[in-house]
């Protein structure tokens, strides 16, 4: 596995754009890949006012076409490509890290006997921290009310598909806090494969730093 980071360049306008509609964001990161067809995690950090990509993926991507539409040039100075796989292996059952995650939160509300469930977003922040701690228990992580905090809390809307017809909207939370592992090998495969719904479009990332002892 492999954790990739290149620095954006706010003043080109392929950066904006892309800010605002992450399915242009998604087709180039898929573009950087040979794997065709595999689905790989990504999403943007705002950090000191400069944005970061941020990409969780099997193979190392080959970042020059994002350089060229999106980030600071060159891309030897804008892009850092590393294994990840030894940063798995030392998560040990019990740690406790500081964490952020990108993720949509949502809950299906059934139809019927016999129809499926419509999904909906959960928009108050005591619905989406608990959406958080429900996801913990089913992927290996503890995570208390008081140790988490939302820092964004979005809408966003675009369009994609053939002549960008069909029309997305999903919410995009942004949070952060303290969490426990509780079932290590769980929480490596949320980290690698991340949480919840629309990952194609920079939701599910969890990541994790700063053990605390």
């Amino acid at each position: 596995m492999y954790m990739t980071r290149v620095r954006l360049d706010s003043s080109k306008r392929k950066t904006m754009e892309a800010l605002a509609n992450p399915n242009l964001m998604h087709g180039a990161v898929e573009h950087a890949f040979t794997d065709y067809g595999s689905r790989h995690l990504w999403r943007i950090d705002p950090l000191h006012g400069v944005y970061y990509l941020l990409i969780v993926s099997e193979i190392a991507p080959d970042t020059a076409g994002i350089v060229s539409q999106f980030g600071m040039e060159p891309a030897s100075e804008s892009s850092a490509v590393r294994a990840y796989t030894p940063f798995l292996d030392k998560i040990q059952q019990g740690s406790r890290w500081h964490f952020r995650i990108a993720a949509t939160p949502t809950h299906s509300v059934s139809q019927g006997e016999g129809k499926r469930g419509k999904v909906y977003p959960h928009v108050s922040p005591r619905h989406q921290i608990q959406w958080l701690i429900d996801q913990g228990r089913r992927h290996g992580f503890e995570v208390s009310e008081d140790a988490v905090q939302i820092l964004q809390d979005r809408q966003v809307t675009f369009r994609k598909g053939e002549q960008h017809r069909t029309r997305v909207s999903m919410i995009h939370v942004v949070f952060e806090g303290t969490l426990k592992v509780t079932d290590a090998d769980a929480f490596r495969e949320a980290l690698v494969k991340g949480i919840g719904r629309e990952k194609a479009f920079g939701s599910g990332m969890l990541t994790i730093a700063g053990e605390i002892r």
